[in-house]
């Protein structure tokens, strides 16, 4: 079942000029003004400059007497789609084969088959409203059936991602206003001035005077949102790109046919590849279909790679996933991301040194949805933030994990609250509750203080930890710690945390 998910960028224009200066200051309000002849008018806000009571459409001397401290933006209309192209493809490297833009402030992608790779659609959506929070940049994410439902959902929502159900589309987006349905301002004043202000009541008219007066572009619309005609995403796509092609005067639709053609344009893309001295990190297949449908197959390598054979395996491991429906009428093989290839001397000596590779191993798990990483030492105090992750075939970290104090091989991914009886400041626990499970200590060891990061945050700043390594009469041993040094209330709570299992 196909499922698209839209992505709606609100504040395109004034996060780009931020992203552009940092220096600005966060409570800075923003305006951008659009100027046609000798009007000039706001065309976007920021969070700060609605709050004053600008709004999009506003003449910009009224906005400039509204707030004083505005600070005004000529709009930039080719820098911006500039910003979204560039914003897009990083998208396509990380979600989904199939992305393009969607206007002038969105992204629209299929996730058909890409989901799993996420862990689901909940935690993908949330991921990608992370994501770009992360990179400064203000989404809107929602999920449906449809181009134009997940389109009109994620411009609809005050919240930052909304997922629609399989099959209630229509429930979805009945009540959305018309200016939602991707039609010309033209149209949708048109449409207003005769009374129409919901999808729904435009998609109970009978339609035959409605394509005397405006054309077929509004049953076009509405059949798209509702699924009643493919909407096919056309994938965005830059000259750096590397990508081979191959069109069929018959369709085709037996596996054994497209694997054979698959492996044709590997090898194209091999030696496309080989010109530039470049390996391929990531690879998409794109199935063009008979009746206008796309389907997509990703898959990808922990290294560079050229192997004709290798990518092979990996692309035919998954081409049974490809439901040809009516036929196959084109198939576009991408290399999404490359990077240089060095050539390896090999060894001249007569004893071949015995290296196991395991990238292979790790290419076939990534391409089944888990996340394979290796974990490295960080210069830190704090047990939690010792630790990162890094690719599985990441160069060797030259810091170490410091050896002289004992730590858990397994650390709890938060530390979690517990009862203990202790005499304080320095005595261990006597006893503890963890888990809704008393434990008595039969021995202990400690404490091990450790002191809070102040350059991280001020909360810091006189932050103490006071850790105990405590053996129960089961002869468990756990890695707990006291949050303060028991005396002085601004070094922490006092309260007890478990934090780690030993072996």
């Amino acid at each position: 079942m196909t499922r698209v998910v839209s992505i709606y960028l609100p504040d395109l224009a004034t996060d780009r000029i931020r992203r552009d200066d940092p220096s600005i200051p966060p409570e800075q309000a923003i305006a951008v003004i659009a100027k046609s002849g000798s009007k000039r008018w706001v065309s976007a806000a920021d969070v700060a400059a609605k709050k004053a009571g600008v709004r999009v459409g506003m003449p910009a001397a009224k906005a400039q007497a509204l707030f004083r401290g505005l600070m005004l933006v000529d709009a930039d209309l080719k820098t911006d789609a500039a910003a979204l192209e560039r914003i897009t493809l990083w998208a396509l490297t990380l979600y989904s084969p199939i992305v393009a833009v969607d206007g002038v402030d969105g992204i629209v992608m299929d996730t058909e088959g890409a989901d799993h790779l996420q862990g689901g659609e909940l935690p993908m959506v949330t991921k990608i409203a992370n994501q770009f929070l992360a990179r400064k940049l203000t989404a809107r994410v929602a999920i449906a059936d449809t181009w134009g439902g997940a389109h009109a959902c994620a411009r609809a929502i005050s919240r930052e991602t909304v997922i629609v159900p399989i099959g209630q589309t229509v429930r979805a987006v009945e009540k959305l206003p018309i200016s939602l349905l991707r039609l010309s301002p033209k149209i949708v004043s048109d449409l207003h001035t005769l009374g129409f202000q919901s999808i729904g009541e435009l998609a109970n008219t009978a339609r035959a005077p409605l394509n005397l007066r405006f054309g077929p572009e509004i049953g076009r619309r509405l059949d798209q949102i509702f699924g009643r005609v493919s909407e096919p995403i056309d994938p965005i796509r830059t000259a750096e790109l590397i990508e081979v092609a191959r069109s069929f005067a018959e369709p085709i639709g037996a596996a054994e046919t497209i694997n054979k053609y698959v492996g044709r344009l590997i090898l194209q893309l091999i030696e496309e590849l080989q010109k530039q001295g470049l390996g391929v990190r990531r690879a998409d297949l794109i199935v063009d279909k008979v009746d206008g449908t796309r389907q997509a197959i990703r898959a990808g390598t922990v290294k560079p790679a050229r192997d004709v054979a290798w990518l092979t395996k990996l692309f035919r491991d998954r081409t049974e996933e490809i439901e040809p429906g009516f036929g196959i009428e084109k198939l576009t093989l991408v290399a999404v991301i490359a990077e240089p290839l060095e050539k390896t001397q090999k060894s001249s000596s007569l004893i071949d040194e015995e290296i196991t590779d395991v990238s292979p191993l790790i290419d076939i798990y990534g391409n089944r949805g888990h996340k394979v990483y290796r974990l490295a030492p960080l210069a830190s105090d704090v047990p939690e933030r010792s630790v990162q992750r890094v690719s599985a075939v990441a160069d060797p970290i030259a810091i170490a994990w410091v050896g002289h104090w004992r730590r858990p091989v397994r650390l709890l991914p938060r530390p979690e609250l517990i009862t203990a009886i202790a005499l304080m400041p320095d005595y261990p626990p006597a006893s503890i509750t963890w888990r809704g499970k008393r434990r008595k200590v039969k021995r202990a060891d400690g404490p091990e203080r450790i002191f809070g990061e102040w350059w991280q945050r001020d909360s810091e700043m006189e932050a103490v930890r006071d850790y105990f390594v405590i053996e129960d009469e089961s002869g468990e041993r756990l890695w707990v710690f006291r949050s303060g040094d028991g005396v002085d209330p601004e070094t922490g709570s006092h309260r007890w945390f478990c934090h780690g299992i030993f072996a």
